[in-house]
């Protein structure tokens, strides 16, 4: 279980009588047959490797290079 913050990227909103926040702790699993199972993330939000790559950037806080973020593509593509 990982606690991804998400809430820091959203102002908090009521939907239908609830307030709406962040995902809170969601289930992560291990990378091996990912290219198997897509749309990603706990709620089906990411379509492809390339919007996890790019979401995880962003809530990670990490820079890597156009390069980079292709071949760590690849390398989830090869497991």
């Amino acid at each position: 279980m990982h606690n991804l913050q998400t809430e820091r990227f959203h102002k908090p909103v009521m939907i239908n009588g609830m307030l709406a926040t962040g995902d809170g702790s969601i289930r992560t699993f291990s990378p091996r047959g990912v290219k198997d199972t897509p749309p990603y993330l706990h709620d089906g939000r990411l379509l492809n490797l390339e919007a996890t790559v790019e979401f995880f950037k962003l809530v990670m806080g990490t820079k890597p290079t156009a390069t980079e973020k292709q071949d760590l593509v690849q390398s989830l593509r090869a497991r």
